[in-house]
């Protein structure tokens, strides 16, 4: 957990606003989005009118919470309020009626109500972030900011302009696209007993929770052998595995399949230090394929990490960042691991920018001697492919009975607690959830659970990754 050295003083924090309901309630707000859809935050729910149909999704769209974090939404289930909301402007019957989606009660759910509307404004209506903002707060509204998932003092605050502002930067970049999103497959494989895994940059980047020696049950939560993600990997040209915690397995069990291995471990619930940062950043670069990152959960040492990577090569902001890793992949980038990044927002600009220009000379060919010194220079504390310089002859293995003497670690707790949420709730009727099937193309095929301890990773799908292209006709929400 976090040791107080690490943590930032108290005038460097963004501290969280207070979370206390008012007395009384106010009155309720409805907000236009365009001439035909509001969005309303009310005291109770309502009926649909001849003019007016409404729908509120408080119940079919829930976060699963680790402790006090209560959002954003993930990816699949903002996709799965665009089909909704779609499906509902689209219809025949809908064409003469006001479409209201409102929310009401609980904070924390107008939180994330306004982040899916929000997004959807910016997504499908071509509405910057901040006009999105402003349509949002034109009732002089006020929301929660969403918090890391943690019990401690809120050290970092994080707005619905942030998460915005991410959707907006992910559609940019590409990484964002419903046409040839499969969430079946994101749903089926960020389940524990399933690899535990999410995409944060498709194709570049797998965030995922450790391996272990073998496949089993620990305190609840099913652990994987190295072998069970080697298909997946390979199936999406993952050519690196890069481990941030202590040596839980041998990492020729992956070498020996082909990847390249390497180990920049540092403390659970800590931050790296700038030589670990360098190296991811030069691994990284320099990786043929797609790069696996995991630490214990997967969660906070590897949000943080490829964090830093994505705001020197995307310039995203810190709270950019944290968002968009967040809604990928919930409950990632923990305690001070938010300062951190905030905190390496302007080195990490400033190093991408360095790195483009590096790249524009190279390729006029004026600096390969240079990089190629600088890079030979670096000290090398990774695991190394086939390819590359050996690997050790001996691999330090992590203890597990030293551990339990020491207690659980952060790691530790969260994939414990991943692994006793529920089952996922329907997120609507059967009708809707066959609509969502024809209109995207795709039928579902969930894996069922085994209670086998060998598990196997395989697909739900006969297509790509839940980014890839899905070979049939798809949904694309434009109005």
């Amino acid at each position: 957990m976090k040791r107080k050295s690490e943590r930032r003083p108290e005038s460097r924090k963004r501290p969280c606003a207070a979370k206390r309901e008012e007395a009384e309630p106010r009155a309720d707000i409805y907000i236009g989005i365009t001439d035909q859809l509001y969005f309303a935050i009310l005291n109770q729910k309502i009926r649909c009118t001849p003019d007016r149909h409404c729908f509120c999704i408080d119940e079919e769209l829930s976060y699963e919470n680790f402790y006090a974090d209560f959002g954003p939404l993930n990816l699949a289930m903002f996709y799965r309020f665009c089909c909704k909301l779609t499906k509902k402007l689209k219809s025949f019957a809908h064409t003469k009626k006001k479409v209201v989606f409102y929310t009401f009660g609980d904070k924390r759910k107008q939180a994330n109500a306004a982040y899916l509307i929000g997004s959807y404004t910016v997504m499908n209506l071509q509405k910057t972030p901040e006009e999105a903002h402003s349509l949002l707060v034109s009732r002089n509204t006020t929301y929660l900011p969403f918090r890391d998932a943690s019990f401690g003092t809120c050290m970092f605050n994080l707005s619905i302009l942030d998460c915005l502002r991410a959707v907006h930067k992910a559609l940019r970049y590409g990484w964002l696209d419903f046409s040839n999103f499969d969430v079946e497959e994101y749903e089926h494989y960020e389940r524990a007993e399933n690899g535990d895994l999410n995409w944060i940059i498709p194709g570049k980047f797998l965030a995922f929770s450790g391996p272990h020696p073998k496949s089993k049950i620990e305190n609840g939560y099913p652990l994987h052998a190295p072998e069970a993600y080697v298909p997946y990997f390979r199936k999406y040209n993952i050519t690196t595995v890069i481990r941030l915690n202590k040596k839980m397995y041998d990492a020729r069990r992956f070498v020996d399949m082909g990847f390249d291995h390497h180990d920049l471990f540092f403390v659970d619930g800590s931050t790296p230090n700038d030589a670990i940062v360098t190296k991811f950043m030069n691994i990284c670069e320099n990786a043929d394929g797609a790069i696996a990152v995991h630490c214990k959960a997967g969660l906070g040492r590897t949000g943080t990490l490829i964090a830093c990577y994505m705001m020197k090569h995307f310039r995203l902001s810190a709270a950019e960042t944290i968002a968009w890793i967040r809604i990928c992949r919930p409950g990632s980038v923990i305690g001070p691991q938010q300062n951190f990044i905030e905190d390496k927002q302007a080195s990490l600009w400033a190093e991408g920018d360095l790195h483009q220009q590096k790249l524009s000379k190279q390729e006029n060919g004026s600096c390969k001697a240079a990089v190629t010194g600088i890079l030979s220079g670096v000290d090398d504390i990774s695991i190394h492919g086939p390819n590359k310089n050996i690997a050790p002859r001996k691999t330090e293995m992590y203890n597990d009975e030293e551990e339990e003497r020491n207690g659980l670690t952060q790691g530790d707790k969260l994939r414990v607690l991943k692994s006793k949420r529920q089952s996922r709730a329907s997120t609507g009727s059967l009708s809707d959830r066959r609509q969502l099937q024809s209109l995207s193309g795709h039928h579902s095929a969930f894996a069922s659970r085994q209670k086998s301890v060998a598990w196997s990773l395989t697909s739900t799908s006969s297509g790509g990754s839940c980014y890839g292209n899905r070979g049939a006709a798809s949904l694309v929400f434009i109005y």
